[in-house]
């Protein structure tokens, strides 16, 4: 068998090559092109956030500076007369002329040292209590129910006893203020106490903790919390029961000066003190919160938004 071969220029061989006119041409390869992709992307912002930030502080005296500014206004209008209620001038005046001649200084320093002693007593026996009742059964079952009595009956009844039992001196003063610290005390340690997660006790049994080891390790962390709180409630009874405590005989102290603006009817000076009650309970509990801040750093809580 003999194959032919056609000679050049044959229809067999000049065929031209065509392409079927949807076919897409083939790209050259080559680099590929830099895409600008450095775009301005604006970051998400809450909206709690987006909402004009004043300072906590300018928040915080808004409202007593809006208060004095009403009391100012309604004195001057004569709204409230100065037999009622002096202005804030005559009152800052007052103030001043106290602190001045020696007097409002020496009061406070006796009241401070009349709340300092029964602060101090009413904590040792409110905590020791709460200890006892709380960490052991048997002490619950002597101590809770003639702690609960006893904290039933108004403190301020039981003036006309001390002043039997202790005199007219310091004593009944101190005796008032240590009872009125004692239960707030009392009640929240050992609510903190009994509050404990058990299972937080079974993991330190687990542990090979002893008893006094759980104590330490694990109930007094979990009761400091409420025992900062019963704190703060003692404080402020404190200076309650102060006011009670220097209407006793008393020759010292704001109770004395607030007696004697009494007695002559100076709004004026009854105001000062009760500015400086409040002043002196704001102070108190302003270092108990921040004693707070500092010993419960292991405990997140809500701080509002």
């Amino acid at each position: 068998m003999s194959i032919s071969h056609a000679p050049p220029g044959s229809p067999e061989t000049d065929i031209p090559e065509t392409s079927h006119p949807d076919a897409a041409e083939p790209t050259p390869p080559g680099p590929v092109p830099d895409l600008d992709l450095d775009l301005d992307l604006e970051p998400i912002v809450p909206a709690s956030s987006r909402r004009t930030r004043v300072s906590r502080w300018l928040r915080r005296t808004s409202g007593p500076v809006l208060l004095l500014a009403l009391w100012q206004l309604l004195s001057s209008t004569g709204v409230l007369t100065a037999d009622v209620l002096a202005s804030p001038g005559r009152i800052a005046q007052v103030a001043g002329d106290l602190i001045s001649d020696g007097s409002l200084t020496s009061a406070m320093t006796t009241s401070l040292q009349r709340v300092a002693g029964g602060l101090l007593l009413g904590t040792l026996i409110g905590t020791g209590l709460a200890l006892v009742s709380g960490l052991f059964r048997i002490g619950e079952d002597i101590v809770d129910a003639p702690v609960q009595m006893l904290r039933t009956v108004p403190f301020v009844g039981l003036i006309p006893l001390f002043i039997i039992w202790f005199g007219i001196g310091e004593a009944p003063k101190i005796a008032i203020i240590t009872l009125g610290v004692t239960f707030p005390l009392y009640l929240n340690v050992y609510a903190g106490i009994r509050g404990v997660d058990a299972q937080l006790i079974e993991a330190g049994e687990s542990l090979g903790l002893s008893r006094w080891g759980l104590v330490r390790h694990v109930i007094l962390p979990g009761a400091l919390p409420g025992a900062m709180t019963g704190l703060r409630y003692s404080l402020g009874i404190s200076w309650l029961a102060l006011v009670f405590a220097e209407q006793v005989n008393a020759d010292s102290g704001i109770g004395f000066l607030m007696v004697q603006a009494r007695d002559f009817l100076r709004t004026d000076v009854i105001v000062v003190c009760l500015i400086v009650y409040a002043f002196l309970g704001l102070l108190a509990d302003f270092i108990v919160r921040s004693l707070e801040r500092l010993l419960l750093q292991w405990r997140p809580t809500f701080t509002g938004r």
